[in-house]
């Protein structure tokens, strides 16, 4: 018996038993030109997307960076307090830190600039009390304002 590939054409075998050969490639160039526009979209649009809370910190000349993950402790422009984007009272502020997060942690504290002095005193003040320290988040002050100063 001898086998031959598209000796017929299209359609193989004889008389009332024919059938047609199918092809299985896939096309990948749709999917991969559809993968790229979404990447491209994504990349354009990521920065623009900021979740959490609004809060601008003061400016300062000399910012530290740090690398550090740690819990982040915000008070916002009108007082309210949060612990990692959560509502939180300020009378369980050390409790939940330590609940959360474990004894010892220090934590960032990031204010809005326009907030006044008392609420930062009593978050400072809890946190002392549960033996957490307490680092103030601030952005760099950029060469533009230096040199208007």
């Amino acid at each position: 018996m001898a086998f031959a590939a598209n000796s017929g054409g299209p359609l193989t075998g004889r008389g009332r038993f024919r059938r047609t050969l199918s092809l299985s490639d896939i096309n990948v160039v749709p999917l991969v030109d559809v993968v790229l526009v979404l990447l491209i979209i994504f990349m354009l649009t990521a920065h623009v997307m900021e979740f959490g809370l609004e809060v601008e910190v003061p400016r300062v000349r000399q910012v530290r960076d740090s690398a550090e993950e740690l819990p982040v402790v915000t008070i916002t422009r009108d007082g309210r307090l949060f612990l990692n984007e959560q509502p939180v009272n300020i009378n369980e502020l050390g409790a939940a830190v330590v609940r959360r997060f474990g004894p010892g942690k220090a934590v960032y504290l990031r204010a809005d600039k326009a907030t006044i002095y008392d609420p930062i005193a009593q978050v400072v003040s809890e946190l002392a009390e549960a033996k957490i320290e307490v680092r103030l988040v601030t952005q760099p002050l950029d060469e533009a304002a230096r040199r208007r100063r």
